[in-house]
């Protein structure tokens, strides 16, 4: 296995109560590595390696499909947040060129307590498999991002339930993309992921096919970023960073075109998003860590999102 890039944490760590130090320092490690880079590698995670295999055997199934087949799956008024978005529709904040890409969005199954509700999941027919790998994984997925969450809270010198009702009643959503082969017609400037930060608190994310995740760096240089089976990739988003005024890094990342322009990636980005009404004002406890100067807009979650939709494309 090649050597990491960037930090490898194992959440078995923080699992541990027999008074090692084990949990104590799983909670400063990950809060370095999110003050540091904004990006670390998470090992027994919990996500099983066979549902991920099985999840991407369902998206090849379902991005094979005809154009027309899928198209009936893209809905104009969900604003890409369930459903089918079409190859180009997405583009990086402040890019005008188009990631060469297509992707499928899908949220929770079970009803919240949150009263204003979430869209209902769409589900391809034509792929039976679809609905109950990917609610299965969404599920475990869920579960780690709780678990970081925690640890999250402990490192911003919150209570551990502080996202506790965050995450598990959040506009959370699960991304099955697909990069197809770099067309003969696609724009110069088009990347399959042009360089962006994720919006939301934090991503979890399964262990793509092929290569191509780089993260910027401090001194301007792009990092390649690999995960192997059985290593989960773990980021900051905006809100995160907002509410910590800057202290967790939210970094900017991009996806590379490949030498091959044959060559097909599949990846699985889980965006782990709180609540609507969440309040992103940064923390006190945090505005003070952070040389004491407020360095993010006091605003929902909602409001925020709605925004970077616009910035994106889709909406």
């Amino acid at each position: 296995m090649t050597a990491q890039t960037i930090p490898v944490l194992d959440l078995k760590d923080f699992s541990s109560e027999d008074g090692s130090g084990k949990r104590e320092a799983f909670v400063l490690a990950l809060g370095e590595a999110l003050c540091d880079l904004g990006f670390f590698i998470l090992v027994n995670h919990g996500i099983e390696q066979r549902l991920i295999d099985t999840a991407y055997g369902a998206a090849e199934a379902f991005f094979a499909l005809p154009e027309s087949t899928k198209a009936q799956y893209a809905i104009a008024q969900m604003k890409g947040q369930r459903g089918f978005t079409q190859f180009g529709k997405e583009h990086a904040k402040n890019s005008t060129a188009p990631d060469l890409k297509e992707f499928w969005h899908l949220g929770r199954e079970r009803p919240t307590a949150h009263p204003v509700g979430y869209p209902n999941n769409l589900w391809p027919k034509e792929v039976p498999q679809f609905r109950p790998t990917m609610t299965a994984l969404f599920d475990q997925l869920e579960t780690c991002a709780c678990q970081l969450m925690q640890a999250c809270a402990q490192y911003l010198q919150q209570p551990e339930s502080f996202f506790s009702k965050q995450v598990t009643e959040g506009q959370t959503i699960l991304r099955i993309i697909h990069y197809p082969p770099i067309p003969a017609d696609a724009i110069p400037a088009s990347q399959r992921a042009a360089p962006h930060e994720d919006i939301n608190l934090i991503t979890l994310l399964c262990e793509a096919t092929t290569p191509g995740l780089e993260l910027l760096q401090s001194n301007g240089e792009w990092l390649p970023v690999h995960s192997a089976p059985g290593e989960i990739i773990v980021d900051t988003g905006d809100m995160l960073q907002s509410l910590s005024n800057g202290l967790l890094k939210s970094t900017t990342h991009r996806v590379t075109n490949p030498t091959s322009s044959r060559d097909r990636r599949f990846s699985m980005p889980f965006f782990v998003h709180p609540r609507p009404d969440f309040d992103l004002t940064p923390l006190s406890s945090c505005i003070e860590r952070t040389g004491g100067n407020q360095l993010f807009p006091a605003q929902t979650a909602e409001e925020y999102l709605q925004q970077r939709l616009k910035e994106i494309g889709l909406a």
